[in-house]
């Protein structure tokens, strides 16, 4: 039994995988690398699907490459309290604000579409990487569509190729993972070996 829609996805995630710019994922992980050798701290930043890899994002860059990092999104009690007291679109610049953000310091963003401050789409995104340039740390991004905001004002950005405009949002983060999997392996950032790969006998597959 086969199905088309399976077909299809698959197909265009191969697709996303033969379009990726393998010189903008080289300069996001030389990026990171200047970040970490500057003793700097890393804060990465998404909303909805992008924040839980955000969270998970946190834990690789920490355990595996010694970086310094974390999301705000993962403490909900200050998160909700910002967003109630100050707004949503001020709510990452507050909480990089309260972290002292400085230069020598990274942002990672993860989003579908970057931010676009024309429509009012992802405020947060747009004021937390004003802010992060404004202070002179270094703004990193991994996004879909065009990359918006983040794309064109970002010292470094992957941008997921769109292959399909209906399926924007599952391969962007999708391939998210992909992509910071990527480099927390990437011979410049990690420092640490993965448990499996560790423990396993060589013979096993």
């Amino acid at each position: 039994m086969s199905d088309d829609f399976i077909e299809k996805h698959l197909a265009e995630t191969v697709e996303v995988v033969r379009r990726l710019d393998r010189d903008a994922i080289a300069r996001v992980a030389s990026l990171l690398a200047g970040v970490r050798a500057a003793g700097g701290r890393l804060f990465l930043l998404g909303v909805g699907g992008s924040a839980a890899n955000a969270s998970h994002a946190v834990n690789d860059f920490r355990k595996l490459c010694a970086i310094e990092t974390y999301a705000p999104t993962d403490n909900v009690s200050e998160l909700t309290a910002r967003i109630n007291d100050e707004g949503w679109a001020g709510v990452f610049v507050g909480w990089l604000q309260a972290s002292r953000l400085r230069s020598g310091d990274g942002v990672l963003v993860f989003s579908v579409g970057g931010g676009d401050a024309e429509h009012n789409v992802s405020p947060n995104l747009i004021e937390a990487i004003r802010y992060a340039k404004g202070v002179g740390a270094k703004v990193a991004g991994i996004v879909g569509r065009d990359g918006g905001y983040t794309a064109r004002s970002a010292d470094a950005c992957v941008v997921i190729p769109v292959v399909n405009p209906a399926a924007v949002t599952p391969h962007t983060e999708a391939f998210q993972a992909v992509v910071w999997h990527l480099l927390v392996s990437h011979p410049l950032l990690k420092a640490a070996p993965t448990k499996w790969e560790s423990t396993a006998p060589a013979s096993a597959p």
